[in-house]
């Protein structure tokens, strides 16, 4: 049997946990099923029942609630080798190196930089350091964040790509990748809602590369639902991509909308309910938008 808590997979059972805590009815359902699917906005409470009580979950968000936020993020870089820009973590102000010079870059590090806060993705939350005023900025920034009880930041080493950044989804095994092209010189965001630009097409040779590089780094942390970014160095021209983040909620223009999306979520389902040797739920996806 099939549990479905997706709103836009239909399974041969289907429940909704939004806005409540799972309870005792989720936990028989879950055990009585062979396959739990679960919508990416699952909370923590009702993937760890799951998990717990079924011996199939669809997606695995383990390194989502094992690794959470940016820093977490930088965790699962370093422990499976991938390589990334040298980034520093603080988990708040007190830890950011000379408080009596607190406007100084920690040591190896130069102008420019960037400064990430530890919340949010598709480019929210980053603020470019060109300058000490800048840098400035940003530490006052995450004062006023720490008033209310957010903490955390991060500061990157900045690395020019000719501004672009490769997105490569993944549904189940299946991988799609696109550019996200910036073209406003006065910005590093690349993303979509920042006014990047779509492009499927261009340098196939390091998309392949990317998607090959994603591929591995999924397959050491069986990740199966996500857009994961990749920054090409402009210097040297064959340098080596580095990962930047893992999206797991992600935009879907680069997929073509929505309607495709929910295409091959559906496609990448059925596709992992065959490997695990399951039965197909007698039923087909209903359109519905998240």
């Amino acid at each position: 049997m099939i549990l479905s808590y997706h709103p836009c997979f239909v399974g041969d059972e289907n429940r909704l946990c939004a806005g409540r805590e799972p309870d005792h009815s989720d936990r028989r359902a879950i055990s009585r099923a062979d396959a739990v699917i679960l919508p990416q906005g699952t909370p923590r409470c009702l993937y760890k029942m799951a998990r717990q009580d079924c011996p199939h979950v669809f997606p695995n968000y383990d390194a989502r609630f094992h690794y959470p936020e940016k820093s977490g993020q930088i965790r699962l870089f370093r422990k499976t080798g991938a390589p990334h820009p040298e980034t520093l973590l603080f988990k708040n102000l007190g830890e950011y190196p000379g408080q009596g010079e607190k406007f100084c870059l920690p040591p190896g590090f130069s102008y420019p930089c960037v400064f990430k806060f530890d919340w949010g993705g598709e480019g929210d939350n980053i603020i470019f350091i060109h300058s000490r005023q800048a840098l400035a900025g940003a530490l006052e920034t995450a004062k006023k964040f720490e008033r209310t009880g957010q903490r955390g930041f991060l500061l990157q080493s900045y690395i020019p790509s000719k501004n672009r950044i490769l997105r490569v989804v993944i549904i189940d095994q299946k991988m799609i990748a696109y550019w996200k092209i910036q073209m406003r010189p006065d910005s590093i965001l690349a993303g979509v809602a920042k006014g990047a630009r779509i492009d499927p097409d261009s340098d196939p040779r390091f998309q392949q590369k990317g998607i090959k590089m994603v591929g591995t780094f999924c397959s050491q942390t069986g990740i199966d639902l996500a857009g994961l970014d990749l920054l090409f160095p402009e210097q040297p021209p064959e340098a080596q991509p580095l990962f930047l983040e893992i999206n797991y909620f992600f935009g879907r223009k680069g997929l073509g909308g929505s309607e495709r999306f929910y295409q091959e979520l559906n496609h990448g389902i059925l596709n992992w309910i065959d490997r695990k040797g399951l039965s197909r739920p007698n039923r087909q996806m209903i359109a519905c938008y998240e």
